[in-house]
């Protein structure tokens, strides 16, 4: 068994948009990075009627300790009236969550809905009224 010495989890990256949090976690949720984004994801779950979007979509790859802390936070999410979406068209991870009969259990996104998305409140350059 080889064991990665010095990998630190990177913390996810977090904004808040009409009332939903995206918070954007990247690389592997395993073992030694889950507890990172597990603390995060306790505390956006701690109040009333939570609405968070984890967007999964530069996870490179999760165990059961990743799951873990997804499934902790729809839990919390849900006791306090509140959603957690996910987002990932990974075929991996889409993979784990069917063999481990998760699939139903969140509401998965191909990609962020439009109303949280930066890039699509940019107008596009060249487009629009001229001076």
């Amino acid at each position: 068994m080889s064991e990665k010495h010095g990998r630190h989890a990177a913390e996810p990256t977090e904004r808040t948009v009409t009332g939903t949090t995206v918070v954007a976690p990247r690389g592997e949720l395993d073992l030694l990075t889950a507890p990172v984004l597990s603390q995060r994801l306790d505390v956006l779950t701690s109040g009333a009627f939570p609405d968070l979007v984890l967007d999964l979509r530069a996870v490179s790859f999760i165990d059961c300790s990743g799951l873990r802390a997804l499934c902790r936070a729809r839990r919390r999410a849900l006791s306090c009236g509140g959603r957690l979406r996910l987002i990932t068209r990974s075929p991996g991870l889409l993979r784990v969550l069917h063999h481990t009969r998760l699939t139903g259990a969140f509401e998965l996104l191909p990609r962020l809905p439009a109303e949280l998305d930066p890039a699509a409140a940019r107008p596009t350059e060249g487009k629009g009224p001229r001076p």
